[in-house]
């Protein structure tokens, strides 16, 4: 009578087939998480319910802008209007709520450099407020052009010890992990706002002209 074979052949080749399978599936598993888990919600005495960033302690007025930190308008705004602005916090006339978007999250190669810029801008107010508003000036002022690569998280990371911020291991672990990216892809214009930046004054959305005689003075209390 013949004896049978064992095929191991075979045994090995259906073992290796499962273990791939397996590994498949768990990495579209992880996958599936990831992309469906919650947006992780920026919390700080300085960050409204909203998300706005919120300068300066005087709430005789408020001044919100809609920023993305890949809009170009955004910046020229910050030059053109920035300082004004600042004089206004600086006085005890107004607050500055800064509430980061990510409408031009598909401009740069690879996507994504606005959501990250917003996430890393969350992480520092939470961690390093006194160094929040020199850091969103820094972000400006290392401003990437659309159709590039955008500035890596290292690079970030690097803009944001320039302007002070205090690096400590979890905040730089946070800007790696661009922890609010997420949250920042989610955040909305208000309505009726077509686009970046978009300004509003006291509740009533102001025309951005680019001259702070226009756009802001006239509309203080």
């Amino acid at each position: 009578m013949a004896v049978r074979k064992t095929n191991w052949f075979a045994i090995w080749i259906t073992i290796a087939v499962v273990v791939v399978i397996v590994a498949v599936a768990g990495i579209v598993i992880a996958m599936n998480n990831k992309a469906t888990s919650p947006a992780e919600t920026p919390t700080s005495s300085h960050i409204t319910k909203d998300g706005g960033i919120v300068f300066g302690d005087s709430k005789k007025n408020t001044i919100t802008t809609y920023i993305d930190f890949l809009c170009p308008i955004c910046n020229q705004f910050e030059q053109a209007e920035g300082p004004t602005i600042k004089q206004q916090m600086d006085s005890g006339k107004a607050q500055l709520v800064v509430q980061p978007v990510a409408i031009l999250d598909n401009r740069t190669n690879p996507t994504g450099y606005s959501s990250r810029a917003g996430s890393a801008m969350y992480s520092v107010t939470i961690h390093d407020y006194a160094h929040a508003y020199a850091f969103m000036q820094a972000l400006y002022a290392n401003q990437p052009q659309e159709g590039s690569a955008g500035l890596t998280d290292q690079q970030i990371i690097d803009v944001a010890k320039k302007a002070g911020v205090n690096m400590t291991s979890e905040l730089e672990k946070e800007i790696n992990a661009n922890k609010y990216q997420k949250y920042v892809q989610a955040a909305q214009l208000p309505s009726g706002a077509t686009g970046t930046p978009t300004l509003v004054i006291n509740g009533t959305q102001i025309p951005v002209t680019l001259n702070p005689q226009t756009d802001i003075l006239p509309h203080l209390k």
